[in-house]
């Protein structure tokens, strides 16, 4: 688990902007380790480096940053003086592509399996959506046939090079499900 830890921690706070600083802090280590770490990532990881460089660089030029189905995030602060500003900008410029996509494709299957549910007379219904979740309430006789439903529309909702995995879990209420 701690490992788990130290590895999220890191892949969130490098692909967001965060310093040896703040991850020291975060994990408990301290700089040096910390610096360690992120020269180690982005050896391993040379593409992150590369991506952040990319986005910062066109959010400057275009004053925007979008996700993969164009939804555009204006930057205003991007060339601000103020260096504190300016690096909020760019993790902004670095974060909407990748958490403004997800949220894209969340609502595209949730409009989806929305239509099936309906189209294919189930009495099962989305109730709520939580980061990157679903919460159905479903009739016990219905799971065996709806989960399978979701899955299909959660993973195809749009096609990538990397595929979308989706865990279903089931119980009597949302904590049960966890």
């Amino acid at each position: 688990a701690s490992m788990r830890r130290i590895a999220k921690a890191i892949n969130f706070g490098i692909i967001y902007g965060m310093g040896p600083h703040k991850l020291s802090e975060e994990l408990g280590i301290d700089s040096q380790t910390a610096k360690n770490y992120i020269s180690a990532y982005y050896e391993r990881y040379r593409g992150v480096a590369q991506y952040r460089e990319e986005i910062i660089a066109s959010a400057r030029e275009r004053g925007y940053v979008t996700t993969l189905f164009n939804r555009r995030r204006y930057l205003p602060d991007i060339h601000h003086k103020n260096r504190i500003i300016r690096g909020e900008a760019e993790r902004m410029a670095i974060n909407t592509p990748i958490q403004g996509t997800a949220a894209d494709l969340i609502k595209k299957a949730m409009i989806r399996i929305h239509g099936r549910l309906l189209g294919e007379g189930f009495k099962t219904r989305m109730l709520l959506q939580v980061h990157d979740e679903l919460v159905f309430e479903v009739p016990e006789p219905e799971i065996e046939r709806v989960s399978p439903l979701i899955r299909e529309e959660m993973e195809g909702v749009f096609p990538l090079s990397v595929p979308l995995q989706v865990d279903i879990k089931s119980g009597r209420n949302w904590d049960e499900a966890h």
